[in-house]
């Protein structure tokens, strides 16, 4: 069925042309250490709709799945247009986009996804770097082409509805509170939405059968498989823009496989204890602008991926071509993250102009044995940092393993960090300056910090790094300003 289109917000294509949340995205790719293509505009037809015109409610109650559905049915048999959803609580299960379609929320919007965890049925997914199966996302888009969500307004994944808690996040009161619904594990430590989740929580078996496909295995564990808010696959010409992204029930944006991503002044949160509460995770994605955006969340914040072990070395896509400029993280694991999902390996990345308060550490690069992967290329330039508990600079390449293990020889899954380069960071205060815990068959090779200050606890400190220039650094601490451990070999101090 046709609607009955608001004549307010009806403009027929007409030969003007298309429509864009156009800006000057070219002057940010002026002066960069490295050629990076730049993104183009996202243009979307002028054609306009009104969410209330296929029979949506804002009462916060109606559940208006069929309405958004039905709009973006409706646009797509027109070659595509501008979904407006006016001011008003839109309740909503999954929304699924079209291609040449943008969906802008007016200031005052406010889209809250269902909190019947029965709206969002099993598929074949990705999480975490393997090929898997999920909960369908409540934002998902899959090898779509001009794809948008726009405006002044929220979208809010009512992520409590699925999320694990523990308890060591919680205040007394706060867990106290939320024991009065859910259930908790026999230690008492981590708070379950329902039983179905702690089941499946404790039984690794269902987990394992989750991976082939089983059909039981899927039923049983549907509540566990917690889905990122947005989830764009295998998209190009994305633009994010504007808009406010909260209470995700795992990762919060999640772009994969995407080609030409625009993510323009938005607002990435999450509540600091959120389970897996990344802000974005870019994985495999190829021309990548983000800019002007802030977060405040409970993983991490701006995190580059490229698939984990064997699913992701034989994806073989890296993350590339990479520019993030003008974003603030105030709580997040980390500000600035590599990994440690990269096995398809990251380069040509570009971080400059951003500030990081009360981050657990600043900037983190981290992967284990097994990944492989080569991450290189990657510049970092002016980050200004304070409050930072943990590191200012961390590259960790024992994530999840310890040190001490027996040295394997050099294969496949291998890690690789090197030529990287950070200028102008200024931390005013951390637990310590800078950790570097390479690996004894695989050091981290041809790192340089220039033109920066650290103001810490501790210093830096040097494990398994092949090729580390300093050059008008200052440390800034009560100890040494750098203790060297194993393996370290090629530093250069100015």
């Amino acid at each position: 069925m046709i609607p009955t289109i608001r004549k307010t917000l009806l403009a027929v294509a007409i030969a003007l042309g298309a429509s864009s949340a156009s800006a000057d995205y070219a002057k940010y790719y002026e002066n960069l250490p490295v050629a990076l293509q730049p993104v183009k505009d996202v243009k979307f037809p002028d054609y306009k709709v009104d969410l209330r015109d296929f029979g949506a409610v804002s009462d916060g109650v109606t559940l208006n799945t069929a309405a958004f559905a039905d709009a973006m049915a409706h646009l797509a048999s027109k070659g595509g247009g501008v979904l407006c959803v006016p001011e008003g609580i839109w309740y909503t299960g999954p929304i699924q986009f079209e291609s040449n379609i943008n969906l802008h929320l007016e200031r005052g919007a406010l889209i809250l996804f269902s909190d019947n965890l029965a709206d969002y049925p099993t598929l074949k997914s990705d999480w975490e770097g393997l090929s898997t199966y999920r909960a369908m996302s409540p934002l998902s888009a899959r090898g779509k082409t001009n794809v948008g969500i726009t405006g002044e307004g929220t979208i809010n994944g009512n992520g409590q509805s699925w999320r694990p808690v523990k308890k060591m996040k919680m205040t007394d009161a706060q867990w106290k509170k939320l024991c009065q619904t859910g259930c908790v594990n026999e230690k008492g430590d981590v708070w379950f939405p329902n039983e179905k989740v702690l089941k499946v929580y404790n039984d690794k078996s269902i987990q394992e059968k989750v991976h082939s496909g089983d059909a039981e295995a899927l039923a049983e564990a549907h509540d566990f498989l917690r889905p990122v808010l947005l989830s764009f696959i295998g998209c190009r010409n994305v633009l994010l823009q504007g808009v406010t992204f909260e209470n995700s029930p795992a990762w919060n944006v999640h772009p994969l496989l995407c080609e030409n991503l625009i993510v323009d002044n938005v607002n990435i949160r999450n509540p600091w204890y959120a389970q897996n509460g990344d802000g974005i995770d870019i994985e495999s994605c190829t021309g990548v602008l983000l800019v002007n955006s802030s977060f405040d969340v409970g993983d991490d914040a701006i995190c580059l991926k490229s698939g984990k072990d064997k699913d992701g070395r034989e994806r073989g896509i890296p993350s590339s071509g990479v520019l993030i400029e003008g974003c603030t993280v105030y709580h997040g694991h980390g500000g600035f993250v590599i990994g440690s999902e990269m096995s398809g390996g990251c380069k040509d990345i570009v971080a400059r102009n951003c500030v990081f308060i009360g981050t657990d550490v600043g900037l983190r690069f981290k992967s284990t044995r097994g990944r492989g992967g080569v991450v290189e290329n990657i510049y970092v330039d002016n980050i200004k940092m304070t409050d930072i508990p943990g590191e200012a600079l961390i590259f960790d390449m024992y994530y999840g393993i310890k040190p001490g293990a027996p040295v394997p020889p050099v294969t496949e899954e291998t890690p690789s960090f090197r030529n990287i380069f950070i200028k102008d960071v200024t931390c005013r205060s951390a637990g310590r300056a800078a950790l570097f815990n390479g690996l004894p068959e695989m050091p981290m090779k041809n790192v340089v910090i220039e033109d920066s200050r650290f103001r810490a606890d501790k210093g830096f400190m040097l494990n398994y790094v092949d090729g580390l220039t300093l050059k008008n650094v200052t440390v800034d601490v009560p100890g040494e300003k750098i203790v060297y451990g194993d393996g370290v070999v090629g530093v250069k101090i100015d």
